[in-house]
């Protein structure tokens, strides 16, 4: 389903164990009903993001809000840890990690169920058959209602899903006008510039055929084209940023909306997920859809053409 997807990693204060303050909360508060004015129902979240507080302080939005859980879609992620057993980070999706991080965040997020929950990152040991008995288990118990994964490419998908009862919804990738991989990738073959860009063909395509709903995080660009300082105001970051802004003019719309609009109008049905926590910048995504139903094929391109720096082949 094509739709915006409110991203919660900005939430929580900071990624130290330091405890959060009411004033997350309230930010969180604040982000969540902007949210919901511009039409967004389904929240992402990771039992990593902000070491747990993003999940934390949501967990008590939704307790002081009775009802609040019944209107909106929550999905969260497993698969990371960070700073444990003398490493920075290390991927696990062994059945007993991915049964004890639900468990955490369902605790978290004071809910019995998660919508959704999201492999985070291809774990290289991990043993198909026992994240296949972990969700399954997960599944039976109503904590988790659908499956989809994070970074992976189709093939490492198909090898998921022969093992699982349920079908994978989602696969979210770094995906806007500045990441462009994706989309490159589809027009490069046969062209030396492909080596410029990593991505694994065929997991669009793969997505697409299978119903698997691509989530886009990074949708924005980090504000590099709707407010950053570009590193140079003669590079194509500049001249994206000028062109992104005459567009918004031009659709009667926000920066924010042209980019969203800019990926949604891709016939992949790609469903952005926005960053922010300034709830006038996460309201200015409102008229996204409507943008991607107005933009030109023209304008498409040329959004395409001056991000790149350089036409295409």
């Amino acid at each position: 389903m094509q739709e915006l997807i409110y991203g919660c990693m900005g939430l929580g204060g900071s990624w130290s164990d330091e405890p959060h303050g009411t004033e997350h909360v309230d930010q969180a508060a604040a982000a969540v009903h902007a949210a919901l004015d511009a039409g967004i129902t389904l929240f992402d979240h990771a039992d990593i993001y902000r070491s747990g507080k993003s999940e934390a302080v949501f967990g008590e939005v939704l307790a002081a809000q009775p009802g609040l859980r019944d209107r909106i879609r929550l999905q969260t992620k497993c698969g990371i840890r960070l700073n444990e057993r003398g490493l920075q980070t290390h991927y696990d999706l062994s059945r007993e990690a991915i049964l004890e991080r639900v468990n955490g965040s369902l605790k978290r997020l004071r809910t019995d169920y998660v919508d959704i929950l999201l492999l985070h990152r291809p774990d290289p040991l991990a043993d198909p058959a026992e994240v296949a008995a972990a969700v399954g288990q997960l599944m039976a118990e109503g904590k988790v209602r659908q499956l989809g994964v994070s970074n992976m490419s189709g093939a490492q998908i198909e090898a998921l899903q022969d093992r699982l009862e349920t079908p994978v919804v989602a696969n979210q990738l770094e995906m806007s006008l500045l990441k462009r991989a994706w989309l490159e990738s589809q027009v490069l073959v046969n062209h030396a510039e492909h080596l410029d860009y990593s991505f694994p063909h065929g997991t669009l395509e793969y997505c697409v055929r299978n119903s698997i709903t691509l989530q886009a995080y990074g949708s924005l660009a980090r504000g590099l084209y709707t407010g950053a300082e570009p590193e140079s105001p003669a590079s194509a970051d500049a001249a994206t940023a000028e062109l992104v802004a005459r567009l918004a003019g031009e659709y009667g719309s926000s920066g924010e909306s042209v980019l969203l609009g800019w990926l949604m109008k891709h016939p992949a049905g790609i469903a952005p997920v926005i960053g922010t926590v300034n709830p006038e910048r996460i309201r200015a995504c409102a008229d996204a859809a409507r943008v991607a139903g107005t933009m030109t094929r023209a304008d498409w391109y040329k959004l395409w053409v001056t991000a790149r720096g350089s036409n295409i082949p």
